[in-house]
């Protein structure tokens, strides 16, 4: 209710000379008063030097904490991750690959591939055929 008094006060005082200017105030990102001793070089803008030693960069996962009391995870030995981790970014065929070959003789992973795949090309087929119409 206070912004609706001023914005009604503004237009009775100041009238028809407000209109020209827009009637508008912004604000600069920076604030008012200009940082002592820069001469626009930007130098802040530079990246920061780690404080993190490389001891402490090689034996943590830093950042990883999402918590406010905790602290960043200890990086363990391979042998104590277990073994689908290390074949999360492995290649996988795409449905041409798969067609190329005798489905009869997929593994089964690359058979539930094949089936999901080419139940989604059938789906968006379908669906271009639809919005045609």
């Amino acid at each position: 209710m206070a912004m609706k008094c001023i914005r009604s006060l503004r237009s009775l005082v100041l009238g028809k000379e407000s209109t020209e200017f827009g009637g508008c105030r912004t604000f600069s990102a920076g604030g008012s008063k200009a940082k002592k001793g820069s001469k626009g070089g930007g130098s802040s803008d530079a990246p920061k030097a780690s404080t993190l030693s490389k001891e402490v960069k090689s034996t943590t996962v830093v950042g990883a904490n999402i918590l406010k009391d905790g602290a960043d995870p200890k990086i363990s030995p391979d042998s104590e991750y277990p073994d689908w981790l290390w074949h999360l970014l492995d290649k996988r065929p795409a449905l041409s690959e798969l067609k190329r070959k005798n489905i009869e003789t997929l593994p089964y992973e690359d058979l539930r591939r094949f089936v999901k795949l080419d139940n989604r090309a059938r789906i968006k087929e379908n669906n271009v055929v639809k919005a045609k119409n």
